[in-house]
Order: structure tokens, then sequence, then C-alpha cells
């Protein structure tokens, strides 16, 4: 489940549970993950981007806030050590399922990292158009008005920048991208045999199952040569999904 860490409901939980003193353990263990430095894999689905990675790391042209520590790594050099964690996004199996023309053709994945938005906000003019970001765990999700989200390993998360010259569409992006994880979810649950979950739309960008918030959609824009850049980010959680066979 999603939960926003500044909600109502989270707030009235604070103050019926004990919190016991060893959280601070934990609050530092964050605190230490996300001093070190960030590893981001690098890969594209033909040879232009591939040689663009290479160039992005042989210049040191990916930065984060603050001035974060980098470890920027192609995944050509890493494909032995992934194959072994296959709890970890599988950057093969994503790239050979792939069939757009532009989005998601340059991937930047890692293991942990602080968010996914910030990775290819802040780099947006460097990074070709449609590229996206996935993470494993996200220690400083985001939310809209400054929330922070709750993700753990299990959930999908990830996002994408795009570019447009009406203002009038910009807003629009989060209904769009709204419906198309619906769309989604339902496509797969389909294709393999499973009914489709009711998952609904609280507008504008908020997915809910059984009254439960489930995921979130976030998009900034910002305004450079008369042209919008936009960066989306989507984090869904994963769902156990109970069928009844014959």
């Amino acid at each position: 489940m999603l939960l926003f860490i500044g909600s109502p409901r989270f707030l009235s939980l604070s103050k019926l549970i004990f919190i016991p003193k060893t959280i601070s353990l934990s609050v530092s263990a964050s605190k230490m993950e996300l001093e070190s430095p960030t590893t981001l894999i690098l890969c594209g689905k033909s040879s232009i981007e591939n040689e663009l990675a290479m160039l992005l790391k042989t210049n040191n042209t990916l930065k984060l806030p603050e001035n974060a520590s980098i470890n920027v790594v192609l995944h050509s050099e890493n494909e032995k050590q992934e194959s072994f964690q296959k709890d970890a996004f599988q950057i093969d199996s994503y790239m050979n399922s792939l069939s757009t023309s532009r989005v998601g053709k340059f991937l930047i994945y890692s293991p942990k990292l602080a968010s996914t938005h910030d990775v290819v906000s802040h780099n947006f003019c460097e990074l070709p158009l449609g590229t996206v970001c996935v993470a494993d765990v996200q220690l400083k999700g985001r939310g809209r008005s400054k929330n922070v989200w709750e993700s753990p390993k299990g959930c999908l998360m990830f996002s994408f920048t795009i570019q447009m010259e009406d203002g009038r569409v910009v807003p629009l992006v989060q209904y769009v991208v709204c419906l198309a994880m619906t769309e989604a979810i339902n496509d797969v649950c389909l294709r393999n045999g499973i009914p489709p979950p009711n998952v609904r739309i609280k507008w504008p960008n908020d997915l809910y199952l059984d009254g439960l918030k489930v995921g979130g959609i976030l998009c900034t824009s910002t305004y450079r040569s008369k042209k919008f850049n936009v960066s989306a980010g989507k984090q869904f959680h994963s769902l156990t999904i109970h069928t009844s066979r014959r």
C-alpha cells in the first residue's frame, strides 16, 4: 500500500502506536544509504543509444541534486553481475519486449536510489527524449505537495521524459498516464489468464484498489527554448490477486 507520510491517516496512527528507540537505527541506515554513491546502469536499445551511454559515462555528464555521488556503469559491463540477481529489474527482458519508437529506448536502471524522478528531471537536457529511469528501491520517492512515498522493493517505480510545445496539453499528461497504467494492468492480467483487478482512478493522479491507494503519478515541467520539458514519474505497489480455478 502506498501511504503519504504527511496524510491525516498516518498521523492519527502515529499518535496511537509506540515507536521504540530502535527506529533510530533504521533512520541512520537510510541516511547512510543516501550518502553512499548511487549506481546508475545505462543501456540502449540500439547502438545509437549505447554510444550515448558511453559518452555520458566518459564525460561524467549525469548529475544528482545536492551533487550526490554517482557511479555510472554500462549494462554491457555489468551483465554477469545482474544475471545473478533474479529479484532485480531484468534489463535484457525489458529491452527484448520493448516495441516503442522512442519511449524507453534509453534506460537508466538503479538497484537503489533516492528518486527516479530526480534523475530524469535533473538531467533532462542531457538525456534523449523518452528516457526511462527504473529502480528496485527508492529512498526518497516524491509525491505531490512535497509528500514522501513509501517505496519498498517489489513496487513498480519509474520515470520518463517527454517534451511538448502546447502548454495547454501539459496538465493533461497526468490523466493520460493514469489511464495508460490502468490499461497496462488490465492487459497484463488478461494475457496471463488472470481476471483484471478493479483498479480505479482518483483524479487527477491516484490509483486505488478496494479503497486502498496502490499507485500514484507525479508530473513536473520546466519551460525552456519555447518548449515544455515534462518529467513523469509513476509508482505502483505489487498486487496479490486471488483467483478461483475450477
